[in-house]
């Protein structure tokens, strides 16, 4: 998506979002029209026809128009916009909001020990988050209700890790959420961090976990082991 792109769908075309979610569009499609929609935003047919086309047009929605108005339904992208959104009034009304997920654990392709031993990042760990990581990280495949929630992490402020270069290459920047870790029996390991590089070979249903300990020794997990994993601010 271009910045310019992104700046189209601002909070003038999340209210559309909203109103389309209040009457169902997150569950399949709603029936809707133009004029209802600016009646109801108090602003021009032009103008309610123009925020749908810009939510069209960035994956927000997908739109059927027929002869007497038009079927809308929310995308995916639609419903992680209007949960950013949400999780942000949490954060507004609600001292201790933060973001849970789950998942189980799972085998890595062994990269993550390689990229958190290097200098460049060690040195911003141990600055930044206040620990010196296990070279490794722990890998958990969330749920599908938790790949949905992830999107709600955006709301929270991330710790950056700034990218760097040395004689052979350049490495990407990452950015890290504080979390705390809970199993099936109520052990709970508060010291470690989701950490998220901008390139990066796993998908929205999967995350890294870095830890000052090997989690899996610490905690006693095996692949496919449940997990809890609470995301804070730092």
């Amino acid at each position: 998506m271009s910045d310019a792109a992104s700046a189209a769908v601002g909070h003038d075309e999340l209210a559309v979002l909203k109103l389309l979610a209040l009457d169902g569009g997150l569950a399949g499609e709603v029936k809707t029209s133009c004029s209802g929609l600016a009646d109801r935003l108090d602003a021009s047919n032009q103008t309610a026809s123009r925020r749908l086309q810009r939510l069209e047009d960035e994956n927000y929605v997908e739109r059927d128009t027929v002869s007497d108005g038009q079927w809308v339904a929310i995308t995916d992208a639609g419903q992680r916009a209007l949960r950013g959104e949400y999780e942000e009034y949490r954060r507004i009304f609600e001292a201790d909001a933060g973001v849970e997920l789950a998942g189980t654990v799972t085998g890595g392709m062994g990269e993550g020990r390689h990229y958190i031993s290097l200098p460049g990042y060690m040195e911003q760990f141990v600055d930044r988050l206040g620990y010196e990581p296990f070279a490794g990280t722990l890998n958990v495949d969330l749920t599908e209700a938790s790949v949905r929630r992830r999107s709600a992490m955006a709301s929270l402020d991330p710790i950056p890790i700034e990218g760097w270069e040395d004689e052979e290459r350049t490495y990407g920047p990452a950015i890290c959420y504080p979390a705390a870790i809970e199993t099936t029996d109520g052990t709970r390991y508060e010291e470690c961090h989701i950490i998220t590089p901008e390139r990066t070979h796993h998908d929205e249903d999967q995350i890294e976990l870095i830890a000052p300990i090997k989690l899996r020794d610490e905690l006693g997990l095996d692949d496919d082991d449940h997990l809890t994993i609470s995301v804070t601010e730092p």
